[in-house]
């Protein structure tokens, strides 16, 4: 009979019926054990906030650097090549080498100078960039987002060739607007005998465009192609070829191939080489950031500690009417566990909601506090982008909510098993 009941209690089941239901009594609020409930309703609170700043932080991160790296790949290409080989004979060949590529989507050769601009208001410098008119159609971020005027007529005839496209804060800056003429000094001029002299040319305002990136809509004007050649004196010559994929993420499988197309005379760069600096910190600063609000929640979790801690105290007695009705120490420790162990897992949770409801609704919140501070939540002028950016990711959720349990899990346990070593004796000798 012994050995049947040992045997019977060496299978019972973990984290059985009767005790989860003491469990779930000890976190039922009493008069008596007010104290209790009321540190485990803050350690509650402080595991959902926690939980709930780490998910909008790391999805405004995470929204942050996609919208960047989109904009930013969007307007400047994926992969360039320069040197030698772009400026021969075989030039056009080599492009048409490019686009035959799979998994490329565009091609075109770029002349980028920086010039002295002019307007009614304002002088100010900026950058020329000169494209095909057939190009700037297809780079998407340009011909679908023209705040005034329109494409027609961009580098066609003698009149379309001195129309230009404006960024928006430029356009803002210097007082023009769609067919206001404004007036470009280049450096490099003609050649004569005491060195180049700088050439100024008026030219129409055909479009104004806004890229969401406050640094390229203040700088940045569109010019065809021809025209810009003829402008900073280039001849038939370019500066790069932009090729744009379909996944920049894949770049590393598709240079080999683009290497071969373009020659041994080409140079070929990516957009990791020149923004490699900047997306590095973004990394570095994601990884820390992401350190310091685990720490945070954890700091959260330690709250669950008081209120076991209490709890312990204040069930002392019941813990020996349970070690004499023949409750086993795993049995105790099991109880206390389920006691924080829910307190953490109800935090994470709620969290989990609070945080995702947040991200997902975060325009309308920025739009209400807006509207009742009078104050731009998220300036342009500081932040390169318009509005807050959110995107949530499920593996980082996935971090937050594990992260919160394995912390409640954590510092439930010390308690729970010093619960479990009690002495039945020694806790009702004073009873």
């Amino acid at each position: 009979m012994t050995k049947a009941k040992a045997s019977a209690e060496s299978v019972a089941p973990a984290f059985a019926g009767w005790e989860r239901s003491i469990a779930a009594r000890y976190l039922k609020t009493k008069r008596k054990n007010g104290g209790v409930a009321l540190i485990s309703g803050i350690a509650f609170v402080g595991i959902m906030l926690a939980v709930a700043v780490l998910i909008i932080v790391m999805s405004v991160m995470n929204g942050f650097r996609t919208e960047l790296l989109g904009r930013m790949l969007g307007f400047n290409g994926h992969l360039y090549v320069s040197g030698p080989a772009i400026n021969g004979p075989g030039r056009d060949a080599m492009i048409g080498r490019l686009r035959e590529i799979p998994g490329v989507v565009q091609v075109a050769p770029i002349v980028e100078a920086q010039s002295i601009v002019i307007g009614p208001s304002q002088v100010v410098g900026g950058v020329v960039r000169g494209m095909r008119a057939g190009d700037v159609a297809d780079t998407k971020i340009i011909a679908t987002n023209l705040r005034q005027g329109s494409l027609d007529g961009f580098g066609q005839g003698d009149y379309g060739g001195d129309l230009v496209l404006v960024g928006a804060r430029m356009a803002e800056s210097i007082g023009v607007h769609v067919g206001d003429t404004i007036s470009l000094i280049s450096p490099s001029g003609a050649a004569t005998a005491f060195g180049s002299s700088p050439r100024r040319k008026d030219y129409t305002v055909g479009g104004i465009f806004s890229v969401g990136l406050s640094d390229y809509d203040a700088a940045y004007i569109y010019m065809p192609l021809e025209q810009a050649q003829l402008f900073f004196g280039r001849d038939n010559e370019a500066d790069r070829i932009e090729v744009n994929l379909t996944n920049a993420d894949n770049i590393d499988a598709m240079r080999p191939a683009i290497a071969r197309a373009a020659g041994t005379n080409a140079v070929l760069t990516d957009w990791r080489d020149t923004n490699r600096s900047f997306f590095n910190a973004l990394q570095v600063e994601r990884a820390t950031m992401r350190l310091i609000l685990i720490l945070i929640v954890a700091i959260a979790a330690m709250n669950i500690v008081s209120g076991l801690i209490m709890l312990v105290k204040n069930k002392s007695r019941d813990i020996a009417i349970l070690r004499t009705m023949g409750a086993s120490q795993g049995a105790i420790l099991r109880i206390f566990f389920m006691s924080g162990a829910w307190i953490g897992a109800a935090g994470a949770v709620a969290g989990l909601i609070l945080g995702s409801l947040f991200c997902i609704f975060i325009d309308p919140i920025q739009s209400a506090v807006e509207a009742v501070t009078g104050v731009a939540v998220f300036s342009p002028d500081t932040y390169f982008l318009s509005r807050i950016p959110a995107r949530i990711e499920w593996s980082e959720v996935a971090i937050a909510a594990g992260s919160a349990l394995l912390m409640s899990f954590l510092a439930t346990l010390p308690t729970a098993w010093r619960a479990s070593r009690i002495d039945p004796v020694e806790a009702l000798r004073y009873e």
